[in-house]
C-alpha cells in the first residue's frame, strides 16, 4: 500500500507538472508578457524624446498624468503641438493660439499616432481595448501568436474603429510584425509593419519599421502576413526613431 502510495503521488506531481507546461496562454498573457520583456512599468514613469521625419516628440508619462508634444519649424516659426489630460493645445513662438477644433482634431491624431506606435505594446492594457486570440501563423520559418486588437467608442479616442492584428514571437514574446486598417476619404486603407534595428535604451524596448501597403485591394487584414511572405506588398516607407533619450521617473 505504501508503495502504491508513492506511485500515486508520483503521477499526480507529474500531471500537474504537464499541464503546467502545456497551458494555453491567453491574449491578455501574451501581451502582458510581450509589455513586460518590452520595459513594463518603466514606460509609465518616464521622459522620452526622440527625431521623427525632421520633427522632435517628447513624452513625459508620470503617474497617470502624460503630456505628448512634437516640434518643427515652418515658415520660419516654431510650432509646438501638446497633449495632455486636458486635451490639445498649440504653441507658436512660445505663445499659444487657438485653432479649430476641426484641426485640433487632426493635429491631435497625428501626435498621438507617433507616440503610440512609438512603444508598442505598451499601451495595449488600456480600459478601451479589446484582444483576440486568433490562431498561430508562421512568417519566415518562425512561430508568431496572433492578436487582433479593437477599442471601445467610449475610450478609444478619435481613431477607435481602427483594427491592429499583432504577430507576436513564441518564443521571445516580441512583436515583430503588425498590421492595421484604418478610414480613408475613399474606403479603409491597411498597412503592415516588419520591425527590425531593435535596441535597450535604459531598459526600454525601441524599434523601427518597414512600412507596407497591399498591391491590390483583395488582400484582407488577417492575411497581409501571407502576402507580405509571398511578395504582395509594396514597402511604402521606413519608420524610422533617431536620437532617441530615455529617462526614468523615481516614483
Amino acid at each position: 500500500m505504501k508503495y502504491i502510495s508513492i506511485v500515486l503521488i508520483s503521477f499526480v506531481i507529474l500531471g500537474c507538472k504537464t499541464e503546467s507546461k502545456t497551458k494555453v496562454l491567453s491574449a491578455d498573457d501574451i501581451i502582458n508578457m510581450s509589455i513586460k520583456i518590452s520595459g513594463g512599468d518603466k514606460f509609465k514613469n518616464s521622459i522620452l524624446q526622440f527625431d521623427f521625419r525632421n520633427m522632435h516628440y517628447a513624452a513625459k508619462r508620470n503617474q497617470g498624468r502624460f503630456v505628448f508634444s512634437r516640434t518643427f519649424e515652418k515658415e520660419n516659426e516654431s510650432i509646438t503641438d501638446f497633449i495632455d489630460n486636458s486635451g490639445f493645445k498649440r504653441m507658436i513662438d512660445e505663445e499659444f493660439v487657438k485653432v479649430e477644433d476641426s484641426m485640433a482634431v487632426k493635429y491631435k491624431a497625428s501626435v498621438n499616432s507617433v507616440h503610440y506606435f512609438s512603444v508598442l505594446p505598451f499601451g495595449l492594457n488600456d480600459k478601451a481595448v479589446n484582444k483576440a486570440l486568433l490562431e498561430e501563423e508562421q512568417i519566415k520559418d518562425k512561430n508568431y501568436f496572433k492578436i487582433k486588437i479593437t477599442f471601445d467608442k467610449e475610450g478609444g479616442g478619435e481613431d477607435y474603429e481602427d483594427v491592429f492584428v499583432y504577430w507576436i514571437d513564441k518564443q521571445e514574446f516580441k512583436v515583430v510584425y503588425l498590421a492595421y486598417s484604418y478610414s480613408e476619404e475613399d474606403g479603409i486603407g491597411m498597412r503592415f509593419r516588419e520591425a527590425y534595428n531593435e535596441r535597450y535604451i535604459n531598459g526600454l524596448r525601441f524599434v523601427d519599421y518597414n512600412n507596407y501597403k497591399a498591391k491590390d485591394a483583395t488582400i484582407t487584414l488577417s492575411d497581409l502576413a501571407r502576402a507580405f511572405q509571398n511578395e504582395r506588398l509594396k514597402l511604402l516607407s521606413k519608420i524610422e526613431l533617431d536620437n532617441i533619450t530615455v529617462d526614468l521617473i523615481e516614483k
